[in-house]
């Protein structure tokens, strides 16, 4: 495999360092903005302490990715594990995501790190991972990543409305 580049992505958020925190770290959190648009995540374990882990099931949930996933020759609905390696709350986050969903790709992993920072009243974050096998999986991962986001962002934006 061709060593390629880290990448990542950094976001502000208008949020306590404690409540993005909690987002990433527990079921309910992980449960209410994790995984791409159009998707849903169960959290079946999760435990947060280094070597432990979090199992869960994502499930394609829109009609388009629903579709999508049936084209693509892979199933509807996927386990997924995640092995931390780093915890370091509320300001830092590591883990290995088994990547063994993609038809005809031999299991591999990808490091996350989470970095998060109180910066007056915002969070700042930064994320950085690892590359795909290859660049069109890669692109997918940063579409998927940015998509999370978006969706962690909102999530935030509501709470901060209903307040």
């Amino acid at each position: 495999m061709t060593v390629r580049p880290k990448l990542t992505l950094e976001r502000t958020f208008q949020a306590s360092i404690d409540e993005v925190w909690e987002l990433w770290t527990t079921k309910e959190g992980i449960e209410s903005w994790w995984g791409p648009e159009g998707f849903s995540v169960v959290v079946r374990e999760l435990d947060l302490r280094p070597g432990h882990g979090l199992a869960y099931t994502m499930s394609a949930i829109a009609p388009e990715m629903i579709d999508y996933m049936r084209k693509a020759g892979m199933p509807v609905s996927n386990e997924h594990s995640i092995r931390f390696t780093e915890i370091d709350p509320p300001r830092r986050l590591a883990y290995m995501e088994k990547v063994d969903f993609i038809p005809g790709v031999k299991t591999y992993e990808v490091e996350t790190v989470i970095e998060l920072a109180q910066v007056g009243g915002d969070v700042k974050m930064v994320l950085t991972f690892d590359p795909m096998h290859d660049d069109h999986w890669t692109k997918l991962a940063v579409m998927g990543r940015e998509g999370e986001l978006d969706r962690l962002a909102k999530l935030l934006l509501n709470r901060r409305q209903s307040e």
